[in-house]
């Protein structure tokens, strides 16, 4: 890519003081002509390169001009420039910082790399959030945050998933982003735990300083962490057959059900199937809602579960019927 390698020139004329245009061809694998080529372009951008002519000539930079970023490539420089989750900065309270920050690495950016960079913002975004946004309070967030850079200790009071309200004191050591939601991550009884921001009903910062563990490291945690919470999830698996009349649904509808592997069609059409929910209740509901579309075949408890739920569809509606 020519945007890599006018930098590299860059680097190498800095690192080097003088190189002629056979040695830059040779550490590019390039030709001499394009090298000339470069050297011209890099000269039009405002780059003082200079040509010395002689048996111990070759090119050079102007005495001391240095690149503003020394080592970074172009596709390195776009990396820098992808812009997080705009939510995530919002919550954090850095949006406006990002986007002066971005505009700062954008005017250190030499000008022949500018054109490849500058519109990555309008060719890639990133949107952490769900197609369905609920409501979310986090009235405490930016003491939260306040508190895991200085290192203070909390008071919280957090409503647990059945609606308990425990309070506790906590050393906070990061935040967590996992799509658009915020965990605390903190310390207590010399355990570290998850606690998800929305359900921290009020905070308070005690002053109290605590130490970080040493060995901490809050990505390996949040990994780790990840991995139980995924294993601890309740799952139950059931072998169906699918109609062909409904496969594109089956394989759109990824939030209610897990396609674990599926088969060639049989002769008749139908594809054999196996698929993953949370409870055998879960599985019946959402087999049941297909009608005729899906055939199961183990277990026979959930055959059972549907044939009931099927039938008491149908007995409420012939209820219906005599009432009116």
């Amino acid at each position: 890519m020519r945007a890599d390698r006018l930098i590299s020139i860059l680097l190498l004329l800095q690192n080097n003081v003088r190189m002629t245009t056979r040695e830059l061809a040779k550490e590019l694998e390039v030709t001499e002509r394009t090298i000339h080529r470069d050297m011209e372009a890099l000269s039009a951008a405002g780059i003082p390169v200079l040509a010395e002519r002689g048996k111990f000539g070759g090119w050079r930079l102007l005495e001391k001009y240095r690149t503003n970023l020394t080592g970074l490539k172009a596709d390195e420089i776009k990396t820098l420039l992808l812009s997080p989750s705009f939510q995530h900065l919002a919550d954090l309270g850095i949006s406006d910082d990002w986007k002066e920050a971005r505009q700062k690495l954008l005017a250190a950016i030499p000008a022949p790399l500018k054109e490849d960079v500058k519109d990555i913002s309008n060719r890639i975004h990133i949107d952490t959030s769900t197609w369905r946004q609920s409501s979310r309070e986090m009235k405490s967030f930016g003491i939260l945050q306040q508190a895991v850079w200085e290192e203070k200790k909390l008071q919280i009071q957090y409503e647990k998933a059945d609606k308990q309200s425990i309070e506790r004191v906590v050393e906070p050591l990061g935040l967590v982003a996992k799509g658009n939601t915020w965990y605390l991550i903190a310390a207590s009884d010399e355990k570290i735990k998850s606690y998800r921001i929305s359900r921290i009903v009020k905070a308070e910062q005690i002053n109290e300083n605590f130490s970080r563990p040493h060995d901490f490291d809050l990505a390996d945690y949040w990994q780790e962490s990840k991995k139980k919470f995924i294993s601890s999830l309740p799952r139950f698996e059931a072998e169906v057959e699918i109609s062909p009349a409904i496969i594109h649904r089956i394989t759109f509808t990824g939030r209610f059900v897990q396609v674990m592997h599926m088969d060639k069609p049989k002769i008749n059409g139908w594809i054999p199937a196996s698929l993953c929910f949370d409870t055998e209740q879960e599985a019946g509901e959402y087999i049941l809602g297909f009608g005729n579309q899906i055939k199961i075949i183990n277990p026979v408890s959930l055959k059972e579960r549907v044939r009931e739920m099927a039938e008491g569809v149908a007995e409420l509606y012939n209820e219906n019927e005599v009432d009116q």
